[in-house]
Parts: C-alpha cells; structure tokens; sequence
C-alpha cells in the first residue's frame, strides 16, 4: 500500500535526482529527504536505508516502463515493429530524462554483490518482453528458427544499454532518439534470415 502514497512517489523522484548529481554512495538519506520536502525520519516509514530506496526505484521506474512498453507492442503485429517499439521507448523515456539515465547507465551498476543480484531481479521484467520479441519472430519466421534465445537477448539488451551509456558519458553530444532505427536495423540483420 506505502507504493501509492504520494510521499513514496516524492521520495523516488527525489532520489533519482539527487543519486544522479551526487553519486549513490555520497547522496545521503537527508539529501533525499531535503529534496522530498520531507523529513529524514518520514524517508524510514517507506524504506529501509539507502539500498531500498535505490532498488525500489528501481523498481518503480521499470515497473512502469515495462506495463508501458507491453501496452505499445500489444499493438504490433511483427517482431520487427515490437522491438522497433521497445528500442524507441527505451531511448525515449532516458532522453526526456537525464537523472533518470545517469542513475539507470551509473549507479545502477554496483559492486556490492547482495544489490546487484537485487537489481538483475527486476531487470527480469525487461529482459521477459525482449524474450517475447524474440520467440515471436522465430514463430513468425522474421528471425532465424536456429537462433539462440539467450544469446539474442544478450545481443538485444546489450546493444540498446551500451548505446544509452555511451550517450550518457558523452554528456548527451548525439541524439539518442534518432539512433533507434539505425540500432533497430542492426539487430534485425543480427537476428534475421540471410537473403
């Protein structure tokens, strides 16, 4: 029930900015409360220190872009139009948000072995569509019937997340949105049936 208080949704949107200008291991617990417009204590009904919040934003932020992306590729009748789809959202909604790009491409990569297994938990959601995507086009005969699931959702993943860190890194130089179709065509080519 504390997911659809309206101080949990501040207190998320509050970490996301402050993880990305400060770093998660300097944004202090008060830093997220001050920028909340809460108080330090309030921060400790929702969550239980600073790895839950950063897991549970996670959470939320995928969450939502997961139901998001499922509703626009329902649409969809080929493979080919879904993972065009979930390319140009993906690119999307971390263009529109720079906090939201530097915490998912940086901070999100930790070492502490507990939070990443924690983190790789929820990226399961995502990584199920792109399962999809690709069961569909070896169904359909868009992609190759021999093509290895795993492999092609590493391939898929990989190059859709490296292409936003290097974007990121880059301190955004080059529009992220206009590489959707070029990144698109790269994986049909990798995933489809030669000519």
């Amino acid at each position: 029930m504390k997911h659809k208080k309206p101080k949990y949704r501040q207190i998320i949107d509050a970490a996301v900015i402050v993880i990305a200008e400060n770093g998660y291991h300097q944004a202090q617990v008060s830093k997220i409360a001050k920028q909340a417009g809460v108080a330090d204590g309030t921060i400790y009904l929702y969550f239980k220190n600073k790895e839950d919040i950063l897991v549970s934003l996670f959470q939320e932020k995928m969450g939502t872009f997961i139901e998001k992306i499922e509703e626009e590729i329902a649409g969809k009748e080929t493979a080919s139009e879904k993972l065009y789809m979930l390319i140009e959202k993906h690119f999307a909604l971390l263009a529109a948000d720079d906090h939201l790009a530097i915490v998912t491409q940086l901070e999100l990569r930790q070492s502490h072995k507990e939070l990443r297994l924690r983190i790789n938990e929820v990226l399961k959601g995502y990584l199920n569509v792109v399962d999809k995507i690709v069961i569909t086009g070896k169904q359909t005969g868009e992609f190759r019937d021999n093509l290895d699931l795993r492999l092609a959702r590493q391939m898929i993943f990989g190059t859709i997340d490296e292409t936003v860190t290097t974007w990121v890194m880059n301190e955004h130089r080059f529009n992220l949105q206009e590489l959707a179709s070029q990144v698109h065509e790269l994986i049909i080519y990798g995933c489809g049936r030669p000519a």
